[in-house]
């Protein structure tokens, strides 16, 4: 599948990575001759040096005879001329853009048969639609969603103190009295797919997937308290501060933004009224000291730099605040970052990419594309959505009989309105949703993948 990735920043270089393991033939066109040699340095890609909404440029790209263009550098308009230009030269063409601005999001929706966009997506928007869902279920680190809403696949860190910390899986009915499973483990840096007799230990990060009704109760029965956050404190006044400040008033949540910039403040006491802006650095103790950081159900860093976001991170968990959350740019190489009181850690390109892979998936494989695919233990796994149809092998048999490949492990199966959390008996017949989950050796495109 020929690939034409149009910018090659954080969300560039992800896709990058993600795509050129699945075989795509990707070529990175960037206006910076440095990015470009970066790039080079590490992928086997080509390169072009030049305008992506230039039409010499995409010609010299190939966009003639690509399957698809990825418009993702800093600037909206840049990215909606560049796909309005390629889709002029090849009609045939699928398109997705990068649109960041909230001024667009309407008239894109509204002027859909203009645009000839396949697909638009939003990181910062993304990123507070996770930290919007988070804050409704405190204890949990990550959640995914599957089988429109009804499963998850929640994150847990296995602190010092947890009733799971030395328990072996097989002995977890005996502390959960609800039903769920153990799919992945995420200890050193090292994805596993548990068995039976793996034994939990102090810093091991799990994902467990559950209906998505029994989530309060697993909480619960782990002596995790889940009181929903009422007051909330927002450390950034980007994009994803406005959009996650939008929707948790939305909710009638107490709201608190400190942001730097004071035209930014003056642009957010415009758009949210109901919203206490604060101009001051965030980084400041004392600001946070005098703003009453103590007295807030969560604190949300999301100032533009990593470092400023870990910092606040820390003081608000030496200040007890009971739920933290934390965006970070670059989450490549976690283990120092595990080690860190940081909460749950948000990336919005990580959250862009998956939507954009999945896309992707959808175009190499007509029938029997995944409905779903979410990146989780830092990437080095995957939760995998299916739709089981007439042509998917082996439904109907036992999973017990099943010879699945290395790996590969089937956490959830939907028969209509009814979840089940499988065993050696479950079967999948045509018409129900399957979640499988892999350690990311093998690609898998079509549920038949996950069979010897």
């Amino acid at each position: 599948m020929k690939i034409i990735l149009a910018g090659g920043g954080k969300v560039g270089t992800t896709l990058i990575r993600q795509l050129t393991a699945e075989g795509g033939d990707v070529t990175l066109i960037d206006s910076e001759p440095a990015v470009l040699e970066n790039v080079q340095e590490q992928y086997d890609v080509m390169t072009l040096c030049g305008n992506c909404a230039v039409r010499d440029t995409l010609l010299q790209a190939g966009v003639g005879e690509a399957d698809l263009l990825i418009a993702a550098t800093g600037s909206d308009e840049i990215n909606l001329l560049s796909c309005l230009t390629a889709h002029g030269i090849n009609p045939a063409l699928h398109t997705i853009a990068r649109i960041r601005n909230p001024e667009y999001s309407g008239q894109i929706y509204e002027m859909r048969d203009i645009f000839p966009l396949s697909m638009s997506v939003n990181p910062d928007r993304q990123a507070a639609k996770e930290i919007e869902r988070l804050l409704k279920y405190p204890g949990f680190l990550k959640l995914d969603t599957f089988a429109k809403g009804r499963v998850e696949i929640a994150e847990l860190r296995i602190e010092a103190d947890s009733k799971l910390c030395g328990v072996t899986l097989g002995d977890l009915h005996g502390i959960i009295k609800c039903r769920v499973l153990v799919c992945a483990v995420l200890r050193s840096g090292e994805v596993m797919t548990p068995s039976g007799d793996f034994e939990l230990r102090e810093g091991d990060r799990i994902f467990v997937t559950a209906p998505t009704n029994v989530l309060s109760e697993l909480l619960s029965d782990l002596g995790i308290l889940s009181r929903r956050a009422r007051r909330v404190m927002i450390c950034g006044g980007g994009r994803s501060a406005y959009y996650l400040a939008e929707q948790l008033l939305k909710s009638r949540m107490t709201v608190k933004i400190i942001e730097q910039d004071r035209a930014r403040c003056e642009q957010l006491s415009e758009l949210l009224p109901d919203a206490e802006i604060i101009n001051a650095d965030a980084t400041n103790r004392l600001v946070l000291e005098s703003e009453g950081l103590s007295g807030y159900d969560a604190a949300v860093s999301l100032t533009g730099m990593d470092e400023l976001n870990i910092v606040i991170s820390l003081y608000a968990h030496a200040n007890g605040v009971p739920q933290i959350i934390t965006k970070l740019g670059r989450v490549d190489d976690t283990r120092v970052l595990d080690q860190l009181s940081l909460g749950s850690v948000i990336s919005p390109k990580e959250l862009c990419c998956s939507g954009i892979v999945r896309y992707v998936r959808a175009i190499k494989n007509q029938t029997g594309a995944a409905n779903a695919v979410h990146f989780i233990a830092d990437g080095k796994a995957e939760a995998i959505e299916f739709r089981v149809n007439e042509n998917t092998l082996r439904h109907g048999v036992p999973l017990r009989d099943l010879r699945l490949k290395k790996g590969v492990l089937i956490a959830c199966i939907t028969h209509g309105s009814r979840t089940e959390i499988p065993d050696g008996n479950s079967v999948f017949s045509p018409g129900d949703t399957v979640v499988v989950v892999t350690n990311r050796n093998s690609t898998i495109l079509t549920l038949n993948d996950v069979f010897q």
